[in-house]
C-alpha cells in the first residue's frame, strides 16, 4: 500500500512534529527509521509524506521506502483516505514490552531500601491523583519512632513533602490551577494556607531540588522529598524521607535533601524518564 495525496496546501496540520536529526554513527537506515517513528509518535493526527520528509530531513523517495518497510512490519500505518502516516500496532506491541517491566513500585523498591539504609529514616513513594498525593509504597526504618503511611492512603498536596515536590515540578500555571481548585486547609499551626506563602515555598523547592514538610501535616514530623519524572520530563511520582523532628534536624536537612535528589534521579533513569530543568 502506498501513501495517498498530501494535505491540501491551505490545510494546516494541528500539530507538527519537531525536526529529528539522526545521530552520527551506527546503522544509518536504522537511525532513519527510528527518526521517522519518533516523528510519527510526536504527531497527534498523523503526518503526510511531505511532513515526514520535513521532520527528519530525508528525500521523499527515501522516506517513502522506509515508511513502507515499517508498514510491512506494522510499525507504521497509512490512512488511504487522507494519506496520513501514523504509528502502527507493531510499535505499540514493542512498547508494551517496556511497560510490562515498568511497575513503578517494583522498580523503586531497591532504591527505596538503599535510601532507608543510608538515611536511617522511613522512605515513601507517592503519586498525584485528583489533587491529592496517594502513597504507593513505604520502606519503614528500624527506629522505634517512625512515620507510617499505609499504601493507598491519600494526603493533601500542599502540606506534605511528596505533595509539594509534585506541585513544584509542574508548570507554574498548572500548579496555580491545582492550588486554586484545592484550597490549602490548615492541618497544623505550621501549614502554609496562604497561596502566596505556598507559591513562595514551591519556588524555594524548585531552587534547592527538594521539598520540605516542616510539621505542616503532623506536629513533630518532618519530611524531605524529590520528584521522579517520566519520559516527557513531567512529574511521575515523588520519593521522600520522613521522621521525627528529634532525628530530622535542621543540620541534617541538606544532607537528607541530597539523598532524596540522588534517589529520585536514579528512579527517573530507571523508569526511562528524563531530568527536569535545572534551577
Amino acid at each position: 500500500m502506498t501513501a495517498g495525496n498530501d494535505r491540501a496546501a491551505d490545510e494546516t496540520p494541528t500539530r507538527r512534529a519537531k525536526p529529528v536529526r539522526p545521530a552520527g554513527g551506527g546503522v544509518q537506515s536504522v537511525r532513519r527509521a527510528v527518526a521517522i517513528l519518533t516523528a510519527l509518535g510526536a504527531a497527534e493526527e498523523g503526518l503526510t509524506l511531505t511532513e515526514v520528509c520535513q521532520a527528519v530531513g530525508l528525500a521523499p523517495s527515501t522516506a517513502h521506502r522506509l515508511l513502507t518497510t515499517l508498514q510491512d512490519d506494522r510499525f507504521a500505518r497509512v490512512d488511504p483516505a487522507t494519506g496520513l502516516w501514523s504509528v502502527g500496532v507493531g510499535a505499540f506491541s514493542v512498547g508494551n514490552g517496556f511497560l510490562r517491566g515498568r511497575d513503578l513500585v517494583a522498580l523503586a523498591r531497591p532504591d527505596m531500601r538503599h535510601l532507608m539504609y543510608d538515611s536511617g529514616e522511613t522512605v515513601n513513594l507517592a503519586v498525584a491523583e485528583d489533587g491529592e498525593a496517594v502513597y504507593l509504597a513505604q520502606v519503614e526504618c528500624r527506629e522505634m519512632m517512625r512515620a507510617f503511611a499505609r499504601p493507598g492512603s491519600r494526603v493533601p498536596l500542599h502540606c506534605t513533602g511528596v505533595g509539594k515536590a509534585l506541585l513544584a515540578a509542574l508548570d507554574p500555571v498548572e500548579a496555580d490551577r491545582l492550588i486554586a481548585a484545592h484550597p490549602p486547609a490548615p492541618m497544623t499551626g505550621r501549614t502554609l494556607v496562604s497561596p502566596g506563602q505556598l507559591l513562595a515555598d514551591l519556588n524555594a523547592t524548585r531552587a534547592r531540588g527538594y521539598a520540605i514538610d516542616d510539621q505542616e501535616q503532623a506536629v513533630g514530623l518532618r519530611c524531605v522529598a524529590a520528584v521522579i519524572r517520566d519520559q516527557h520530563g513531567e512529574p511521575l511520582a515523588a520519593v521522600s524521607l520522613s521522621g521525627p523532628m528529634a532525628r530530622i534536624t535542621d543540620a541534617r536537612l541538606p544532607g537528607l535533601g541530597a539523598m532524596v535528589i540522588r534517589a529520585a534521579a536514579a528512579l527517573t533513569a530507571r523508569v526511562g524518564g528524563i531530568p527536569g530543568p535545572v534551577a
